[in-house]
């Protein structure tokens, strides 16, 4: 089994900045990939990021590239996403997963609660 546990959301204006962690623990970390994913009410389930166990591969989705950072930290399992500049339409929650990498949701295994961002017009 693969636990996820994000954290870090929050309220911001628009123009600002937040980081969320995602604490990934199990005994098959390893060998997954981990994305993050959102979805704000009445919409579908939305690609953000996702990135290689060593994070010499990773993929944004088309509305947050060079906004968002996705980056790992093996050695304290954990999975960070730095979003700048945020915008109201980033307002959703957001969901680390872990599977075998795909940018549609049906690739991965295990998901985390959810964490909110709310940004502010």
């Amino acid at each position: 089994q693969v636990q996820l546990v994000e954290s870090g959301g929050g309220l911001v204006q628009t123009g600002g900045s937040l980081s969320l962690s995602c604490a990934v623990s199990g005994r098959t970390f390893s060998t997954y990939s981990i994305a993050w994913f959102r979805q704000a009410p009445g919409k579908e389930r939305e690609f953000v990021a996702r990135t290689s166990r060593s994070g010499s591969v990773k993929s944004y989705g088309d509305s947050v590239k060079g906004r968002f950072t996705i980056s790992i930290d093996n050695a304290k399992k954990m999975v960070s996403l730095q979003m700048n500049s945020l915008k109201p339409e980033d307002t959703a929650v957001y969901y680390c997963a872990a599977g075998l990498g795909s940018i549609y949701s049906t690739g991965y295994m295990y998901w985390g609660q959810g964490t909110q961002v709310t940004v502010s017009s």
